[in-house]
């Protein structure tokens, strides 16, 4: 297979990611290497073009984790290759094993196959004594009826290798087991995920309550060498998708310093080498950090943009810095703080949408985007990707930020009718955009 040169390759295409990299890299920098699926799926190789970084697109196996090391084998080292990143969640095992392969920093391959698996985080985390809800693996409904009648009638139910908080569902004592199980079971992104990629496995778990935080983590040779805290908030209901973020999240002292020594004891229950880390937690009495889950890769929900609002400078450069084994210039604290609201709609067909370029001329508000428009079908939203929308905001302080946010989500309204006949698909695409 003949490779072109390139300084960094990505397993899995992110448009969202090469964007970013067309602002940090020369031209025909970045290697995109995607499952041969995928690529004629989502026209891969027409939609990557306008990048200018982009050197390539070739069909790998990015997917198959189990065959991740004789993938990796069989890749000619591109000339020039500095640095190899996940593109997709799907990519971080085939990433860890090209790094490895071709003597660079990385996750580390046994890392990367427990942050891709959370059944294997949660035995991992347990190794070391790191809080977290109690759990158990699930393979039918009646997994999930036993563990919910032995946890006071509350349970939550998940895959353990999905994204984007597809098929997360908070059950309660009233809550149909079986349908739960079906909805679950067959949550898929057939535009993402290969058909051949490694099966669907399921967890449940205790229902903890508490402020959730997410803390992203740049790791070097083991060692984290910079961390940010970012504060979450969750649509209520059965579906805990992410309404909100804001960096720096607004903690005590004592319990930020909580969440850094858990996320350094996560580090090391791992094993993680070189890269970042999105370690997602609840705050259980206020105080105590209990693992959600953690990811190998940035993070989503344009997080990473707040991170650089609020911080100065790029985490995804620092990151390539660290991943070419160079020591990057790292912010001591935040001289600012930023906020990302999503919309919400009622279900229906759309009539109009009104207010954004209102919302858009609030001082502190830097992005409206907006992914309804007439005719469109909001529905329910049960996973990141249904999400009809979303604000940036900034501020001196993570209140005036959220609260930036807040106004301008509130200056926008989506209005519907029940007629949903003709409506076409809305929301904020297939994910990776």
């Amino acid at each position: 297979m003949k490779v072109p040169d390139a300084r960094v390759v990505m397993a899995g295409y992110s448009a969202g990611l090469l964007s970013d990299l067309d602002g940090l890299l020369p031209p025909r920098s970045v290697l995109v290497l995607e499952e041969p699926e995928i690529i004629r799926v989502r026209r891969v190789h027409e939609r990557a073009a306008d990048f200018a970084c982009l050197a390539g697109v070739l069909p790998a196996a990015t997917q198959d984790e189990d065959g991740a090391v004789p993938m990796a084998a069989g890749m000619p080292r591109p000339e020039g290759v500095r640095a190899v990143i996940p593109g997709v969640e799907y990519g971080v095992v085939a990433a860890a094993a090209l790094a490895a392969e071709w003597g660079l920093p990385g996750a580390g391959l046994p890392a990367a196959r427990i942050l891709r698996d959370k059944l294997a985080l949660r035995d991992a985390a347990a190794a070391a004594d790191i809080p977290q809800p109690a759990w158990r693996p699930a393979y039918g409904a009646g997994d999930v009826a036993a563990f919910r009648a032995a946890h006071g009638g509350a349970c939550v139910l998940k895959p353990a290798n999905r994204q984007a908080s597809l098929g997360v569902q908070l059950l309660g004592p009233d809550d149909d087991i079986g349908a739960a199980w079906a909805r679950t079971a067959t949550a898929d992104e057939p535009t993402l995920r290969a058909a051949h990629a490694i099966p669907g496995r399921y967890l449940v778990e205790q229902r903890l309550t508490g402020p959730e935080v997410s803390v992203e983590t740049l790791v070097r040779e083991g060692v984290p060498v910079f961390f940010n805290i970012t504060a979450k908030s969750v649509q209520p209901g059965r579906h805990p998708v992410e309404l909100g973020h804001v960096v720096p999240a607004d903690l005590p002292s004592q319990t930020g310093d909580a969440l850094h020594a858990a996320m350094s004891s996560l580090i090391k229950a791992t094993g993680f080498e070189c890269g970042i880390l999105h370690g997602e937690w609840i705050l259980v009495d206020g105080v105590s950090p209990h693992l959600v889950e953690c990811a190998g890769r940035g993070p989503g929900d344009s997080i990473d943009t707040l991170i650089d609002l609020a911080h100065g400078g790029s985490l995804l450069e620092r990151m390539l810095t660290l991943l070419q084994g160079e020591t990057p210039a790292l912010p001591q604290a935040p001289v600012r703080a930023a906020a990302i609201r999503f919309l919400t709609a009622p279900h229906g067909r759309v009539r109009e949408v009104t207010g954004t370029e209102r919302a858009a001329e609030l001082p502190g508000v830097l992005e409206v985007r907006v992914a309804v428009a007439k005719d469109g079908n909001v529905a329910a939203v049960t996973n990141s990707w249904e999400r009809p929308g979303h604000v940036v905001a900034t501020g001196a302080t993570a209140q005036e930020a959220a609260e930036t946010a807040e106004r301008a989500v509130a200056a926008i309204a989506v209005t519907v009718t029940d007629d949903v006949e003709g409506a076409t698909d809305a929301g904020t695409g297939d994910g990776a955009e």
